[in-house]
């Protein structure tokens, strides 16, 4: 597990999946992912059997905060695409409980998976992909340190109209910047 102030974050277990489906039928989660339909439970079975599939650098994890209770479930974040010449990757996340949005969770999430990614997988790059339409994700994602690179004209087709996609990408030497100076 990795351990952050006030979530940690763990491998997805049998558990998740029916919280992850109900969370991925949600229309207002749902919006800024790349799913467009709603699924079923057994869809998250299935995509969560091909997990072991994947090298366990690309496994997800599951990100849960530290309740009175104990630990709750709140979301998912990944690396994906791993590129171990360029020593690259993608990132996703999501929060699905929306009861937690704008708290901070999903940028304390993003720096920890940022410190996994640059001090334990010694990558260089980090990239990710979000629609001009998700501002509470390119707020938090700016916060963190990621830096706009690009745009994909109407690249998403979203709610009868067309919307750009941005990539926005942090390297380990603006990350280093931006942790030492807090």
């Amino acid at each position: 597990m990795i351990y952050g102030e006030r979530i940690r974050l763990r491998a997805i277990e049998q558990e998740d999946v029916p919280r992850f489906a109900i969370w991925l039928n949600d229309p207002e989660v749902r919006q800024n992912l790349l799913l467009r339909l709603p699924l079923s439970v057994t869809e998250e079975e299935a995509w969560f059997a091909s997990l072991q599939q994947r090298p366990p650098e690309e496994r997800p994890f599951t990100i849960e905060i530290k309740t009175p209770t104990g630990w709750r479930a709140i979301g998912n974040i990944g690396l994906s695409n791993i590129n171990w010449y360029d020593r690259s990757a993608e990132v996703g996340i999501f929060i699905g409980e929306k009861q937690y949005w704008n708290q901070g969770y999903g940028r304390e999430a993003m720096q920890l998976m940022l410190q996994h990614a640059f001090n334990t997988l010694n990558l260089n790059r980090v990239g990710l992909k979000v629609y001009e339409t998700n501002l509470r994700g390119i707020r938090s994602y700016e916060h963190v340190g990621f830096v706009h690179e690009g745009r994909l004209r109407q690249g998403r087709y979203q709610d009868g109209k067309y919307v750009d996609v941005l990539l926005m990408s942090i390297l380990r030497s603006e990350w280093r910047d931006a942790s030492t100076a807090k």
